[in-house]
């Protein structure tokens, strides 16, 4: 047995050993900085793709894991402090979050009447750009095309890696004093303790030290939430599916802490650790996935479309973000957040949270996600029928 033959049979077919070893590379190349810039956990995202591109395949399992321990534990996070934050800033929330949208979809109706691109691939690129799943299955539905996930497969790397690259070059631009920005956005946030949990936190019961029971218990309540389905105009259904669901119950079990003496906290440790792990096994296997035949899409559809679909995640993300500070008068760390959230960008928040240097920013992104998440299927529902 030659030596190309055993690594292609004992480590390249290798399920395991190929998401450890993506993981490797990917966190040594989002390592590099470069102009103070760096891809930081999102470096997965693209040796995944290198190695989707060869044919390395990971299962969906990995992707639905990884995405499910990142929103929940972003869930879990935000909760204490998601309800008063939403109270008091919810309409700028809801405007943004279709807003952002609005102007992605307005983008992609340009494609299709300036440039002539055929409508199921620009709505595709639509739900790429803005890295929606569930924008790409009422676009399937609508348009009845394959060619929808073309265009989502062209979009979406840039997708990604544009909206992880923006929520750092605005603060460098601005040149931002980070530490004084982060105390004023947690003094305004609330970020002490309550007393409440502080005082009754030796009388609550713990089913483990650690928290998984409570993470657990979110994680199956957010898959039943995430499998109701909402009848929508044009015959479609909305569903927060597996990104909304479990966010959704970490908020809420996040908030509460516990129901009577049943603690449903988790140490939050290990909730940034679960996310970290979560966000990794997320871009592996979305990276393979779009890896696997994206090289081939753009020598068969052409460069000229990786331009639209990035057009597609830019206007979007400039309107909205100039619409948050002009407009909503949001504080720069709620402003990103919410731009996250718009354009339901999960490994964008991640670095938010890396580069602000505290976890509060995902109580912005948590208020505008659901928002986005329902505007974006209603788009790719409206732009697959009527054009």
């Amino acid at each position: 047995m030659g030596v190309i033959q055993w690594f292609q049979e004992n480590v390249f077919s290798n399920t395991l050993m190929m998401v450890f070893l993506i993981a490797v590379i990917g966190y040594l190349v989002g390592s590099i900085k470069i102009c103070g810039l760096e891809l930081g956990t999102a470096g997965i995202l693209l040796v995944a793709l290198v190695f989707g591109h060869f044919g390395v395949e990971i299962p969906d399992l990995v992707r639905e894991l990884g995405l499910i321990c990142f929103v929940t534990s972003v869930g879990f996070i935000a909760g204490p402090k998601f309800f008063r934050n939403f109270k008091s800033n919810a309409g700028s929330y809801i405007l943004l979050g279709v807003l952002v949208i609005a102007a992605g979809a307005l983008t992609c109706v340009a494609v299709i009447r300036i440039f002539g691109i055929p409508t199921d691939i620009s709505v595709g690129m639509m739900t790429g750009a803005l890295t929606s799943t569930p924008g790409l299955a009422a676009a399937l539905e609508a348009t009845g095309s394959d060619a929808a996930s073309v265009g989502y497969g062209i979009a979406y790397p840039f997708g990604v890696v544009g909206v992880v690259l923006f929520v750092q070059l605005v603060p460098k631009i601005l040149k931002v004093d980070m530490a004084a920005e982060r105390e004023r956005f947690e003094a305004a946030a609330g970020v002490e303790v309550e007393e409440y949990h502080k005082t009754k936190k030796e009388e609550l019961f713990y089913a483990d030290s650690m928290g998984f029971f409570p993470f657990s218990l979110a994680i199956a309540f957010g898959i039943i939430l995430a499998k109701i389905e909402i009848p929508l105009p044009g015959g479609a259904v909305f569903a927060l599916g597996t990104s909304g669901g479990p966010l959704i119950a970490g908020l809420i079990l996040g908030h509460f802490g516990h129901f009577g003496r049943l603690s449903v906290q988790v140490e939050k440790h290990v909730l940034e650790c679960l996310r970290e792990f979560g966000l990794a096994l997320f871009l592996l296997g979305a990276g393979a996935q779009a890896g696997a035949g994206f090289v081939e899409i753009l020598k068969e559809h052409g460069v000229l479309l990786f331009l639209y679909g990035a057009l597609m995640t830019l206007i979007p993300m400039f309107i909205g973000y100039f619409f948050a500070v002009k407009v909503l008068h949001l504080n720069l760390f709620n402003t990103l957040g919410s731009i996250c959230g718009g354009m339901t960008s999960t490994p964008a928040l991640g670095t938010l949270i890396r580069v602000a240097e505290t976890d509060d920013v995902a109580s912005a992104y948590a208020a505008t996600y659901p928002i986005a998440l329902v505007s974006v299927v209603l788009a790719s529902q409206f732009i697959g029928i009527f054009l």
